[in-house]
C-alpha cells in the first residue's frame, strides 16, 4: 500500500497500488491545490447536507406524508451517517485517493472507478438541473410574468463563472452561500418558536401550536403508505451529503478536517431538518401546505409577514444555488480525475495557470443548459422537479452503495489498514449490510408512486449506455493494463491475507 502523505499537492496520477513504485511527481500545473481550510470543509459538508430538496421538495414530502415526514428525515440521516464513515476510513487510510472514485477503482477494479466517476458526474448534472428548476420557480416568486427559461439561463452562465477562479475562491462563496443557510433556517427556527408560544394565528384561521403535529389524524395522517411516499424526495434532500469525499485532494490537513465534517452530519440532520420541520408544520398544519410551494415561504406567508417570506424565498434561492454550485465543482473535479486515469478525453484533465479543470467545468455547464429547455417547455415546475430529483435520488444510492462495498472489502482485503485507523466505522461490516438492505426498501418506495416509478423505468438507460462506453474503453492497451495490475493485485492481496 502507499505511504501516507501530508504533501501540499496531490498528483493527479491514479492511486499507486501495492508493490508499484510510486510513479515521479507530475509538474506543478498538473496538481490539484489544497487550498480548501476546515472553515470550508465544515461549510461545504454542511452546504452539502442542506439542499434544495429541503427547502424545495418538503412541502411535496409534508403533504404525502404529513408530520411522519419527521421520521423519514432521522432515518435517511441515520442511515446516510455511516455511508459518509465508510467513505472517511477509507478516504483516510491512503490519502492519496482524490475521491470515492479512486478508492472505488482500486478495491473493486477500474470498471467500478468508471461506473462510479461518470455516475457521479451524472448525479449532479441531474441535481443541477433540478436546482436550476427550482431557481427559475423562486423567481417567479419576484416576477410571476417572467419567462422561466432566463433565470434558468442567467443561473447556469453565473455558475460557470464563479467556478474558473482558484479553488479558494470556490470555498469562500460556498462558506457564504452555506452561511446564508445556516442563519436563515436558525432565524426560521427562533421566528417560529415565538410564533407558537404566542399562538399566532394565521389569516385562514389556524393557530400556531406543537398540537397541529398529532391533531389532525395523529402523526401518520396519509397512512403507511403515505409514510413511504415521503422517502423520495426526502432522499433526494441529503444528496451532496458525501460531497466533502471530492474535496481529499484540494484540503488541508484532511486527517483532521474530514472526520469533523463527517462527525458533525447527526447534528445538522437533527438541527436543520428535524427541528425545522417540527416548526413548520406546527406554525402552519400540514394540509395546508402546498405540494409545489417552498413550506419555508409558506409559513412566513399564512402567518402574515410578506416581507419575511420575501427574505426567506431569497434564502432559498441562494441555497439552491449553493447546491448547484457544489454540484459543479465537483463534477469538473470528477471529470478531472477520469481523464487522469484515461476514462474521459484527455483534454478534461487539463488545468488553467491556476490549477483549475476549466475544460471539465465548461462540460458540466453545457449539460446543465438542458434545465434551461426543461423549464422553457414544461408545464410544471413541481412534476420537472420531482422527475429529475427521482432519477438523481436513484443514482446517488448507486454512488453510496459502491462505497459501502468498496468498505466491505476494504476490511475484507486490508484489514491491517482497519486496524490502524484512528476513524474506524462504528457497527463495521453489521451496518454496511444494514444500509444496503435500507436501500431496497427505499426503491421499492419508488415503485409506489407513478411519477417516481417513470424515473425508475428511465434510469436504467443510464447504465446501459455507461456499460457500452465501457466495453468499447476496456479495449485500449492502457485499460487492459490496469485490469492486469489489479488481477495481480487482487491475487497478492489473497496470498497476504
Amino acid at each position: 500500500m502507499p505511504e501516507r502523505t501530508n504533501q501540499t499537492d496531490v498528483p493527479a496520477a491514479a492511486p499507486a497500488r501495492p508493490n508499484q513504485s510510486t510513479p515521479a511527481p507530475d509538474p506543478e500545473s498538473t496538481h490539484l491545490s489544497r487550498q480548501l481550510s476546515n472553515r470550508h470543509i465544515q461549510l461545504i459538508a454542511l452546504g452539502g447536507a442542506i439542499g434544495t430538496g429541503l427547502f424545495m421538495g418538503s412541502g411535496k414530502t409534508i403533504s404525502l406524508a404529513g408530520p411522519s415526514v419527521i421520521f423519514v428525515y432521522m432515518i435517511i440521516g441515520f442511515m446516510l451517517f455511516f455511508v459518509m464513515r465508510a467513505m472517511g476510513e477509507i478516504l483516510l487510510s491512503n490519502l492519496k485517493y482524490k475521491s470515492f472514485s479512486d478508492f472505488a477503482a482500486d478495491l473493486l477494479g477500474p470498471w467500478a472507478g468508471f461506473f462510479t466517476g461518470w455516475t457521479y458526474w451524472f448525479c449532479w448534472i441531474v441535481t443541477g438541473i433540478a436546482d436550476v428548476i427550482a431557481i427559475s420557480g423562486y423567481v417567479s416568486y419576484w416576477w410571476p410574468g417572467l419567462p422561466l427559461w432566463i433565470p434558468a439561463l442567467v443561473a447556469v452562465v453565473a455558475l460557470i463563472v464563479s467556478n474558473l477562479p482558484t479553488v479558494k475562491a470556490f470555498g469562500e462563496t460556498e462558506f457564504w452561500f452555506a452561511l446564508i443557510k445556516i442563519i436563515a433556517i436558525v432565524g426560521l427556527i427562533i421566528v417560529g418558536l415565538v410564533m407558537i408560544f404566542t399562538h399566532i394565528t394565521a389569516p385562514d384561521g389556524s393557530a400556531a401550536s406543537f398540537t397541529n403535529l398529532w391533531n389532525d389524524g395523529g402523526f401518520f395522517p396519509t397512512g403507511p403508505m403515505g409514510f413511504v411516499a415521503g422517502f423520495q424526495i426526502a432522499t433526494f434532500a441529503f444528496v451532496g451529503i458525501e460531497l466533502v469525499g471530492t474535496t481529499a485532494a484540494e484540503a488541508k490537513a484532511p486527517e483532521n478536517n474530514l472526520p469533523r465534517a463527517i462527525n458533525s452530519i447527526p447534528v445538522r440532520v437533527m438541527l436543520f431538518y428535524v427541528v425545522a420541520l417540527i416548526v413548520i408544520i406546527s406554525v402552519t398544519p400540514w394540509r395546508t401546505i402546498i405540494a409545489d410551494k417552498s413550506p419555508f415561504v409558506t409559513m412566513f406567508t399564512l402567518a402574515g409577514l410578506g416581507i419575511a417570506a420575501s427574505v426567506i424565498n431569497f434564502v432559498v434561492l441562494t441555497s439552491a444555488a449553493s447546491s448547484a454550485n457544489s454540484g459543479i465543482y465537483s463534477t469538473s473535479r470528477m471529470v478531472y480525475g477520469l481523464a487522469r486515469e484515461g476514462d474521459a478525453p484527455q483534454r478534461f484533465g487539463k488545468l488553467t495557470s491556476r490549477r483549475v479543470p476549466a475544460n471539465a467545468l465548461y462540460l458540466s455547464g453545457v449539460f446543465l443548459l438542458s434545465g434551461v429547455v426543461i423549464v422553457a417547455f414544461g408545464d410544471s415546475i413541481i412534476e420537472a422537479f420531482t422527475l429529475v430529483t427521482t432519477i438523481s435520488a436513484l443514482l446517488f444510492m448507486f454512488v453510496w452503495s459502491i462505497i459501502l462495498v468498496s468498505y466491505l472489502v476494504f476490511r475484507r482485503c486490508r484489514p491491517q489498514l482497519h486496524e490502524a485507523s484512528n476513524f474506524k466505522m462504528p457497527g463495521g461490516v453489521v451496518m454496511c449490510y444494514m444500509v444496503l438492505a435500507f436501500f431496497v426498501f427505499l426503491l421499492w418506495a419508488l415503485t409506489q408512486k407513478a411519477d417516481t416509478l417513470h424515473a425508475l423505468v428511465v434510469t436504467p438507460v443510464w447504465f446501459v449506455v455507461l456499460g457500452a462506453a465501457w466495453a468499447l474503453l476496456r479495449r485500449r492497451p492502457g485499460h487492459r493494463a490496469r485490469e492486469s495490475a489489479f488481477q495481480a493485485d487482487l491475487e497478492e492481496a489473497k496470498k497476504m491475507n
